[in-house]
């Protein structure tokens, strides 16, 4: 609030537009960015329908380990990588194991009875605690130092519009799921500034040209540097959103329609937009926690343009005798395990603003799943694979944990924040206190 006050009587003392103010967000000459606290971001992304424990999890325990088939768009990042198997998901109660294993992944927390039905298992409704990211996010923006634009961005990725305990992994709070944003048009127009669709889309940029010469008349040369990149992106994406035959991005891209949020061969083009979206929100800080959600627990996606024409999560089923089946879910968690490595790709090549190092050396990224295994809809080895720095974790390798519950885990993110929780979710988890990954 205090912030945003001075925000808004600065652009009226310089005779700015209200447009102007997402561009502030990350200029330390006029005091909005705090240059003398490391900044600390963390990322979690989800995918969903277990994975192929024998294609994922590597052999070895130690800095001497493989990557299997699945982890291998990792190599390049394999000193700042850590897989933590032997993780569950111990919450019991209402719900099959997709939704406890989708509700309770980030909150540690039950499910509150409801009368959602899944699988065999008793119906029941949303989470009854907050989500780790939400717990961390509120600590962050509850400090000057640390506070930003939004706090906590939310990105999605074929999302269903529906909102039920299956399709939410975010909670600010007890029975409050936060939907994610999976519309690249959306979370611009939420960065930047309101956008219509791409038939009557116009440049937001051109009602700012006047003010941002102005400003940058204001700034220091290193602000002006960045406030060039943040312009430049802003039409960059906005010149990809009007394009009328995208990008080649290796297979046909189908024309949306209007109004369509959506659509399943166009889902690489999504998570690149979205990624590239995330990586630039950090870039201007306007926020420091983020989730990217790939589709949903249960989720259905057809990955034509991997020569797979049925749904994961009914591959997910197939038993593992089904070799034909294994090597589709392996080459489908490959493809996930590749937009990871693309958004880790571009925050490593992207140097940390105002300091050294790249942005990488600041930012956690965490790859997790609802379910360890697809056909046995098992919670226990929940996949947790870790690439990046700014925790004081000793990276570079594989653990090998006994059935550690995952509440642990949360407590030591919100510990690598300088959070000292002693509990997080059901407090009768939490017993042996945060997981030792220093």
């Amino acid at each position: 609030m205090k912030y945003s006050m001075q925000r808004r009587e600065f652009l009226k003392n310089a005779g700015l537009g209200a447009l102007s103010i997402p561009f502030l967000a990350s200029l330390p000459s006029l005091g909005y960015a705090n240059t003398t606290v490391r900044k600390q971001r963390m990322v979690v992304i989800f995918s969903p329908n277990g994975v192929v424990p024998q294609n994922f999890w590597p052999d070895e325990e130690g800095e001497q380990f493989a990557l299997k088939s699945i982890m291998e768009p990792f190599a390049p990042y394999k000193d700042k990588l850590l897989t933590l198997h032997g993780i569950s998901d111990k919450i019991k109660g209402d719900g099959d194991s997709h939704m406890r294993g989708m509700g309770c992944l980030l909150t540690g927390s039950e499910l509150f009875p409801g009368n959602i039905q899944g699988g065999s298992h008793t119906p029941a409704g949303w989470s009854s605690g907050l989500s780790i990211d939400q717990e961390i996010k509120n600590v962050l923006q509850q400090n000057p130092a640390t506070q930003t634009r939004f706090g906590s961005l939310e990105f999605g990725v074929m999302v269903p519009e529906r909102a039920d305990t299956w399709t939410r992994m975010v909670y600010a709070g007890a029975n409050k799921p936060i939907a994610p944003v999976d519309d690249p048009y959306q979370m611009l127009s939420k960065l930047y500034g309101k956008m219509k669709d791409r038939e009557s889309l116009k440049s937001i940029m051109d009602p700012l040209q006047q003010d941002l010469a102005k400003l940058r008349l204001m700034v220091s040369a290193e602000d002006r540097h960045l406030l060039d990149e943040q312009a430049s992106f802003v039409r960059d994406m906005e010149r990809e959103l009007k394009q009328e035959n995208p990008a080649d991005v290796g297979h046909a891209v189908p024309k949306l329609e209007l109004g369509v949020k959506e659509v399943n061969d166009n889902m690489p083009k999504i998570s690149k937009m979205q990624i590239d979206l995330l990586v630039n929100s950090f870039r201007a800080d306007f926020a420091r926690i983020a989730t990217l959600q790939f589709t949903n627990s249960v989720g259905q996606a057809k990955m034509n343009w991997l020569g797979i024409d049925e749904g994961h999560h009914g591959l997910s089923h197939e038993p593992d005798s089904n070799t034909d089946a294994v090597e589709k879910l392996t080459k489908i968690n490959t493809w996930y395990a590749e937009q990871v490595a693309y958004l880790v790709k571009q925050l490593a090549e992207t140097p940390e603003p105002g300091a050294s190092g790249s942005m990488l050396d600041n930012t956690m990224v965490i790859w997790t799943n609802e379910l360890g295994k697809g056909n046995s809809h098992t919670l226990n080895d929940i996949p947790f694979v870790m690439i990046g720095g700014g925790m004081g974790y000793k990276m570079g390798r594989s653990l090998k944990l006994k059935n550690v519950a995952h509440n642990r885990l949360h407590l030591s993110l919100a510990q690598s924040f300088g959070h000292d929780l002693k509990t997080f979710g059901n407090p009768d988890y939490c017993g042996d206190g945060p997981l030792a990954l220093s």
